[in-house]
């Protein structure tokens, strides 16, 4: 009768298995993400930056941010066809662009205005004049 390799092995404390690989996941460093901020930690600053990060910055309060609705020069046209003076507060804009080509003549109100809006209503004829 052959004997049994554990009792080849006894008092060898590894059973020929080296330094721990006997134990779980031991010659590995343990299993998974265990060890990435100690014997990993480099592991985890070059693959995994984001790995540990937290919360940064802040949020601005919605109530403080104001989105300006726009409108382009050249869309004054499209918008309001038999209009020649136009109060773009009450048609629910806040700023005029000076994108697009102009063919007449506008007085138009509006809150702000582009540089560039302002010339080309100016070269055509018109006005504009700033609500505030």
């Amino acid at each position: 009768m052959a004997r049994k390799k554990t009792k080849k092995f006894r008092g060898s404390m590894t059973h020929g298995r080296g330094k721990k690989a006997g134990r779980g996941a031991g010659l590995r460093g343990g299993r998974g993400n265990a060890g990435l901020n100690k014997h990993r930690y480099m592991h985890m600053v070059k693959y995994m930056p984001d790995h540990f990060l937290g919360k940064h910055g802040f949020k601005r309060p919605l109530s403080i941010l104001k989105d300006d609705t726009c409108i382009n020069v050249g869309q004054l046209e499209e918008k309001f066809p038999d209009m020649k003076s136009i109060n773009l507060d009450k048609e629910g804009f806040d700023k005029l662009l000076g994108g697009g080509k102009l063919n007449s003549n506008y007085n138009v109100k509006v809150k702000k205005a582009s540089e560039k809006a302002l010339e080309k209503i100016k070269e055509n004829g018109g006005e504009v004049t700033l609500l505030k």
